[in-house]
C-alpha cells in the first residue's frame, strides 16, 4: 500500500474560529467531506497509505502559521493555498459564482461575464496547480472536486503525464445550447482543462450527457459512448450519484441526544401537521416559490389554518454577492408579511430561522416532520432529500421533491413536481399531509432500500474501482508513431516469413475520407501499389471495408486480391465469387431503420442514406457539424432503443452511423482468416472504430504488426498520421525483400 490520496477542493475541510482563547479548528461539515470521510475510514483506508487535502483555508498565512494542528486527530494532511484577497474574491465570487454556478444551474441571465473575472480564475487555479507540483509524487492519486477547479486537471496533466487524476463535479452540467453562451476562448480552456483527467464524474447521466455533447460539438472530439479520445488518452465519462452514510441517519430516532431534540419539537408541533425545508441562501434554491405555494395550500385547504406549522431554515450562504442579499431580503419580507396576514397571536404558520443547525437538531426535525418540502429549481444532486428518506426508520413522513433535482432520478417515489408550478407544488403539499399510512410505508421502503443499496460508502468504491480501469485501458490503448527503428524490424519480421496475411481497411487507411463516398475511388498509384503487394511470393491480401461488394468489386477489379465487404458480411477470395456469412438476418429491418434515418436527413442539409445488402448508414461529413454532431447522438440513441431487442448492432463510425447484422464484424472475419492458415506475418491497418475489431484479435499475437491510421488513441500496436503513408510502407514492402 504505497499510493498517496490527495483531495483538491476549494476550501480545506476545516473551520477556525477565533474565541477570547485565540483560534480554534474542527472539521467542517459538509456532503463532500461526509463522503470522502465515509470511505477514507472504511474501504479506502487499505487503499491509501496517506490522504492529504488540498484547498483554500479560510484565514491569512500569518494565522495559519500559529494554528496549533498538531494532536489533531484528522485522516488528512492538510495543504492550504493563500491567494490574495483581489484573485480570490474574482475567481470565488465572481467567476466561479457569478459566471459558472448562475449559468450551470439555468440562469444565465445571472451570470456577470467580466474578462478580469475569468483571468483570476485562471491564476487562482494555476496556484493550486503550482502548489500540487511541488508535492506530488509518483504513484500519487489526485481527486479533483467541483466548478472552482474545472481547469485545475488540464494544468497537472501538462507537468505530469501519466499521473492518475480524477475530477467530480457537483453541480450540474448544463446543455450545449447554455454553455456555448460562455465566450469561446473561455470554453476552450474550461473543457480542454475537464480533459486533463482520466475519469469525469457527474451526478447524473442526464448530465454525462450534456458534457459530452458540449465536448463533441466544441472541441470535435470523436466519443464511443462514454469514451472520449483527447491527448492520447481514453477518459471515461460516468455517472456517480453521490449519496450519503445511510447507517448515520438510519440511527437517527434510537440516538438519545436526538431524542431529547425531538420532545422539543413535537411540542411545538402538538395536533399539528409539520412540513420541514432546510436550504442554503441560494437563488436556484426555490425558496420564494415554496412559500408562495405554501401560502396557496393554506388558502385552497382553509380547515389547515392553525393545523400546519412550517419549519423554514437558511443557511447563511454568499451573503456578500448582491444577487444573494437580495434574496434573502425578499424572504424575510415575504415571511413577515406571511405571518403576520394569515397568522396570529396563537399561529405563526411559517416558523423561520436564518443561521447554521446542529447536526442532532436536523436529526430531530427530519424525523418529526410529517412532510419535507424540497423543491430546488435546478440542484446537482441535492442530499437533503436523501438524508430525510434515510433517517426515517419508522416509515413515516412524506417527500415532496423538485423534478430539477438531481436526487429525482433516484427517489421516484417521492412526489415529484415541477419548482415552477405553485399550483402543483401547493397540491402535492395537500396530497402528502392526506397520504396514507401504509402508502407512506411503502415508499419510503423502496427509496430507503435504494440509497442503503449505493450509500456513500458505495459511491467512493464505485468511483475509483473506474478510475482504476481507466488507467487499465489507456495502458492498452497508447499511441506509438511508427519510427525508422519500428518500420525496419517490420521489414526484416516481413522478409523472413514463409506465410503472409495483410488486412487492410480502405476509406481512411488507404485513401483519405471525401465529402462525396462515391469520389474516394483509387488513383493508378494505389492501384499499382495494390497490384505489387498482391503478386509478391507467400502474400495474401484482404482490402477489409464497410464498402458494399459492388463498389469493391468494381474499384479493385483484376488485382489478386481478397475482399471483404460491409464489415465482414460478404467475402470474395481472389477472383472468386461472393459468399455471405449472415445468417437468421431479420425481415425487412432496412426499411423501418430507414424511416428513422429519413427524419433525421430531412433535418440535417446535405447528409444522405446509403443502403447496402446487409447495412444501412447515415453518412454525415458534408454536413454543418455543430449541427449534424447533436443530430448523430439523437440518431444514434434512438437506434439504439429501436434495435435493443432486435439482432442488430449500431455502429458510430467516422462521421457515419451504421447498422448492421449482430455478430457480423471485422474481428470475426480476421479469425476466420486466420483459421484457415498458419501465418509468420500479419499487417493489419485500420484508421476507424470498426477497425478496434480486428486490432483486438491480433492483439497478443507477437508477428502481429497492427496499426491506427490518425492520431486516436487504439489497440493497434503502432500509429501513422495520414494514408498517404501506408501506401509509402506498402511501397517500402515491396521494394525491401529485393534488397536483402
Amino acid at each position: 500500500m504505497h499510493k498517496r490520496l490527495i483531495v483538491v477542493s476549494n476550501r480545506l475541510p476545516l473551520t477556525i474560529e477565533q474565541t477570547n482563547q485565540g483560534y480554534h479548528t474542527r472539521q467542517s461539515s459538509g456532503g463532500l467531506i461526509s463522503a470522502v470521510d465515509a470511505y477514507l475510514n472504511t474501504s479506502g483506508k487499505d487503499v491509501f497509505s496517506e490522504k492529504i487535502w488540498l484547498g483554500v483555508p479560510g484565514c491569512s498565512k500569518a494565522v495559519w502559521d500559529n494554528l496549533n494542528l498538531t494532536g489533531k486527530t484528522s485522516a488528512y494532511q492538510y495543504l492550504p493555498v493563500f491567494i490574495d484577497e483581489e484573485t480570490q474574491d474574482q475567481y470565488y465570487n465572481g467567476f466561479s459564482n457569478s459566471v459558472i454556478w448562475p449559468l450551470f444551474h439555468y440562469f444565465p441571465s445571472f451570470a456577470d461575464y467580466n474578462a478580469s473575472y475569468f483571468e483570476a480564475y485562471i491564476s487562482a487555479n494555476e496556484q493550486f496547480c503550482n502548489l500540487l507540483a511541488e508535492k506530488i509524487k509518483p504513484g500519487d492519486v489526485i481527486w479533483i472536486h467541483d466548478y472552482h477547479l474545472l481547469p485545475l486537471a488540464g494544468m497537472i496533466r501538462k507537468k505530469f503525464p501519466e499521473l492518475s487524476i480524477g475530477l467530480f463535479l457537483h453541480i450540474p452540467f448544463p446543455s450545449f445550447e447554455l454553455f456555448r453562451i460562455i465566450p469561446k476562448k473561455w470554453q476552450k480552456e474550461i473543457l480542454t482543462g475537464i480533459l486533463g483527467a482520466d475519469l469525469i464524474g457527474f451526478h447524473t447521466a442526464d448530465y454525462v450527457s450534456h458534457f459530452l455533447n458540449t465536448v463533441e460539438m466544441t472541441l470535435n472530439i470523436e466519443r464511443d459512448n462514454q469514451f472520449l479520445d483527447w491527448e492520447n488518452r481514453k477518459i471515461k465519462v460516468h455517472a456517480f450519484p453521490i449519496s450519503i452514510d445511510f447507517e448515520l441517519f438510519n440511527g437517527a430516532l434510537a440516538n438519545p441526544e436526538v431524542q431529547i431534540l425531538r420532545e422539543k419539537y413535537l411540542e411545538i408541533k402538538g395536533t399539528k401537521k409539520m412540513l420541514f425545508s432546510v436550504d442554503r441562501l441560494d437563488y436556484t434554491k426555490g425558496i420564494y416559490n415554496r412559500l408562495e405555494a405554501f401560502e396557496k395550500f393554506i388558502k385552497d385547504n382553509p380547515h389547515y389554518r392553525e393545523n400546519v406549522i412550517f419549519i423554514l431554515i437558511v443557511v447563511p450562504s454568499r451573503d456578500s454577492i448582491a444577487k444573494y442579499s437580495e434574496k434573502k431580503k425578499n424572504i424575510d419580507e415575504y415571511i413577515g408579511n406571511f405571518n403576520s396576514t394569515l397568522g396570529d397571536i396563537g399561529w405563526q404558520p411559517i416558523i423561520y430561522q436564518y443561521g447554521h443547525l446542529e447536526f442532532n437538531e436536523l436529526l430531530a426535525l427530519y424525523t418529526t416532520c410529517d412532510l419535507a418540502l424540497i423543491t430546488p429549481l435546478r440542484d446537482g444532486m441535492n442530499l437533503v432529500a436523501k438524508e430525510f428518506v434515510a433517517s426515517r426508520s419508522d416509515l413515516r413522513g412524506v417527500l415532496v421533491l423538485s423534478e430539477m433535482a438531481g436526487a429525482a432520478a433516484e427517489l421516484k417515489e417521492s412526489l415529484l413536481i415541477n419548482p415552477n408550478d405553485i399550483n402543483e407544488i401547493a397540491e402535492m403539499i395537500n396530497n402528502g399531509l392526506e397520504m396514507e399510512e401504509k402508502e407512506q410505508e411503502t415508499r419510503l421502503e423502496q427509496m430507503r432500500k435504494r440509497i442503503k443499496q449505493y450509500d456513500v460508502k458505495a459511491w467512493a468504491i464505485d468511483y475509483f474501482n473506474e478510475l482504476d480501469i481507466i488507467k487499465s485501458k489507456q495502458q492498452k490503448f497508447t499511441i506509438k508513431y511508427m519510427d525508422n527503428f519500428i518500420k525496419s524490424k517490420l521489414f526484416t519480421s516481413y522478409a523472413n516469413a514463409k506465410k503472409r496475411l495483410m488486412l487492410i481497411d480502405y476509406d481512411g487507411t488507404l485513401v483519405p475520407f471525401s465529402n462525396d463516398p462515391k469520389m474516394a475511388y483509387p488513383n493508378e498509384k494505389l492501384l499499382d501499389v495494390l497490384g505489387q503487394v498482391s503478386q509478391l511470393e507467400n502474400n495474401e491480401l484482404y482490402i477489409i471495408s464497410g464498402r458494399d461488394s459492388d463498389t469493391l468489386g468494381q474499384w479493385l477489379k483484376g488485382l489478386n486480391i481478397g475482399l471483404i465487404a460491409e464489415h465482414g458480411a460478404k467475402t470474395r477470395e481472389c477472383y472468386g465469387e461472393w459468399k455471405s456469412d449472415v445468417v437468421n438476418e431479420p425481415k425487412n429491418w432496412k426499411d423501418e431503420i430507414y424511416k428513422i434515418m429519413e427524419r433525421f436527413l430531412a433535418k440535417t442539409l446535405n447528409s444522405f442514406i446509403e443502403t447496402k445488402e446487409y447495412s444501412i448508414a447515415w453518412h454525415y461529413r458534408k454536413a454543418d457539424i455543430i449541427l449534424s454532431s447533436g443530430k448523430a447522438v439523437e440518431l444514434h440513441e434512438e437506434l439504439l432503443k429501436y434495435t435493443m431487442n432486435l439482432p442488430l448492432d449500431v455502429i458510430n463510425g467516422n462521421k457515419v452511423i451504421e447498422v448492421r447484422n449482430r455478430g457480423i464484424n471485422k474481428g470475426k472475419a480476421v479469425e476466420a482468416k486466420l483459421a484457415s492458415n498458419d501465418f509468420d506475418f500479419i499487417l493489419c491497418i485500420g484508421d476507424d472504430k470498426t477497425d478496434e475489431d480486428m486490432f483486438s484479435v491480433l492483439m497478443n499475437i507477437p508477428q502481429a504488426f497492427t496499426i491506427k491510421v490518425g492520431q486516436q488513441t487504439s489497440l493497434a500496436k503502432y500509429n501513422l498520421h495520414t494514408p498517404y503513408l501506408v501506401v509509402d510502407l506498402l511501397e517500402s514492402i515491396c521494394q525491401y525483400p529485393k534488397s536483402i
